[in-house]
């Protein structure tokens, strides 16, 4: 069943469109139903390029459209490898395959090898000891991080070191040079660099007309969390056909200090003045005292694309707000809460960082409160 909203979404093929999907508003099912419609109406999955964010929603959407389209299971089907499955992947898993077809095209082997993280700082010390920059005045681990950031902003260590402004960006400005003739000569690419050279090899007119015959529809979603090079590769790649449908929600945005660039989803309809809107505004998944919530809470910011969530689900409980004094009040008070109510499977605590979970974990151990942590 899709509402009226999920039908416009999917029944929608050619040109730009624009999918806001507030939380819990079936996206993943939109999706999947909007990729069996096409393929029903006779476009070859092959010609079909979905990019998610994270290995997982790639394999839930893979199985689902799988399912969709007649197949018991898609687990051990290797998508680059079938005509008769879209192509669904992350923009990292993606980009690793097509620079396996044409790296050679921009100075690498095929058989490239890819760092992790401790390859990288052990690459950076390395480069530290050499230049003899003590690792207290410039710790590795800020010098990858501060690479990695140019990198994700497209900018080339030339770049970086003619736009460094202060002492610690000319001394990684040196590193970031060195690093990349070292990992060069290595045949090897770190995670930032699959972007970056990706989108230097869609810059070739050659490698980009073979991608233009190859895919004509393309899907991106949770395009909230695209970086500035995330956002040119899906220029470039759906360039010829604008058959361009993002899927996302600003209001969810909160991945910028990893790269991600909101504006690009504020600013779809100024590049795609054609573009069909389409908002997702009816939440399956919460009662509406949260809705509610979520509503006047992200109504204040005035850079918010406008969409109104809304349920047909019951009112719930109300939220309860507690203020306290510091971590350690608020982890006895959390402990409390749960030891009144005894029923301690019907509890969740979430936090935002691994830190705050010792604490946590000191309330309830003192309260005696059995606890697992995910």
């Amino acid at each position: 069943m899709l509402n009226e909203s999920q039908k416009i979404a999917v029944q929608h093929t050619s040109g730009p469109m624009l999918i806001l999907a507030g939380a819990g508003a079936g996206k993943t099912h939109t999706l999947t139903e909007r990729v069996a419609r096409m393929v029903g109406e006779g476009i070859s999955p092959s010609k079909i390029l979905c990019v998610t964010f994270t290995n997982k929603a790639a394999r839930e959407m893979r199985e689902r459209i799988g399912k969709k389209l007649g197949f018991e299971t898609v687990e051990k089907i290797n998508p680059y490898r079938r005509s008769d499955l879209p192509l669904v992947g992350t923009f990292h898993s993606m980009g690793v395959y097509f620079l396996r077809l044409f790296i050679d095209r921009i100075g690498y082997g095929k058989d490239f090898v890819i760092f992790d993280e401790d390859d990288k700082i052990r690459t950076i010390k390395g480069i530290l000891e050499d230049k003899k920059i003590d690792d207290k005045e410039l710790p590795p681990r800020q010098a990858a991080y501060m690479i990695s950031a140019a990198k994700n902003e497209g900018i080339a260590p030339e770049a970086y070191r003619r736009s460094a402004d202060n002492y610690a960006k000319s001394l990684v400005a040196d590193i970031y040079v060195e690093y990349e003739k070292r990992t060069k000569s290595m045949n090897a690419l770190d995670f930032d660099d699959i972007l970056l050279k990706l989108l230097r090899i869609l810059e070739d007119a050659e490698v980009l007309a073979y991608f233009h015959g190859r895919f004509e529809y393309f899907m991106v979603d949770e395009y909230q969390d695209t970086n500035d090079i995330q956002y040119r590769i899906v220029k470039l790649l759906s360039g010829k056909t604008r058959n361009l449908a993002v899927v996302g929600d600003d209001w969810q945005g909160i991945y910028s200090w990893r790269g991600a660039n909101i504006k690009n989803i504020l600013s779809f309809e100024r590049d795609y003045p054609d573009a069909t809107v389409v908002k997702l505004e009816q939440n399956y998944r919460s009662t509406k005292k949260i809705i509610e919530a979520a509503n006047a809470v992200v109504k204040c910011n005035k850079e918010a694309l406008d969409k109104t969530l809304w349920t047909d689900n019951e009112d719930g409980d109300p939220i309860n707000v507690i203020e306290s004094y510091d971590e350690k009040e608020e982890s006895r008070g959390m402990a409390e809460l749960i030891a009144e109510d005894k029923n301690y499977a019907d509890w969740a605590i979430l936090y935002r960082t691994n830190g705050q979970s010792r604490l946590i974990e000191e309330g309830l151990i003192r309260k005696n409160i059995p606890y697992r942590v995910f």
